[in-house]
């Protein structure tokens, strides 16, 4: 089961084996509550602008990137097919068969590959398998690696399509 909640203990990563205790920077928690705005949406079928309201109205939300999650909230839904039928691709799944957490970090981490240039793609990357270690199944985080590796190598090839 998966736990989702917005409690501060959530945000600091110190206690997960093998992740370096690093500072917290407030675009790293936009990832994060985008990451967990764009599961509920998945699952409940919620407007972003509705689940938008819930997380900002919580105290812990004062150290994040305000902008920034509104960006992601809105624009992961927006370019939905697109990032779905290129992630399909590099995970031989079906985005609708994935955990809908993995979906989430997913798409967050394909919008800023393939549609924030001034977002560095290790970053991208790094940044969604460190919200898997966080709320992700045990080994989810390396399925988040590999489908987000072969995608930014995609990218950075200037594929139009994927290969195949």
């Amino acid at each position: 089961m998966h736990c989702l909640v917005s409690d501060s203990k959530w945000w600091n990563t110190s206690g997960i084996q093998g992740l370096p205790e690093v500072p917290i920077s407030s675009r790293h928690l936009a990832r994060r509550n985008a990451t967990q705005a764009l599961y509920q949406w998945l699952v409940t079928g919620q407007a972003p602008g509705d689940i938008e309201s819930k997380f900002i109205s919580d105290e812990t939300f004062a150290s994040v990137d305000l902008d920034y999650f509104r960006h992601l909230i809105t624009q992961v839904p927006r370019y939905q097919d697109e990032l779905e039928r290129r992630l399909e691709f590099f995970s031989e799944r079906e985005s609708k068969k994935l955990d809908p957490v993995e979906r989430a970090i997913l798409l967050v981490g394909a919008y800023e590959i393939l549609f924030r240039p001034d977002v560095p793609k290790n970053v991208a990357i790094n940044e969604a398998v460190q919200v898997a270690h966080v709320f992700g199944a045990e080994q989810g985080y390396r399925f988040v690696n590999s489908v987000l590796h072969q995608l930014a190598k995609s990218a950075d090839n200037n594929d139009d399509e994927p290969p195949g």
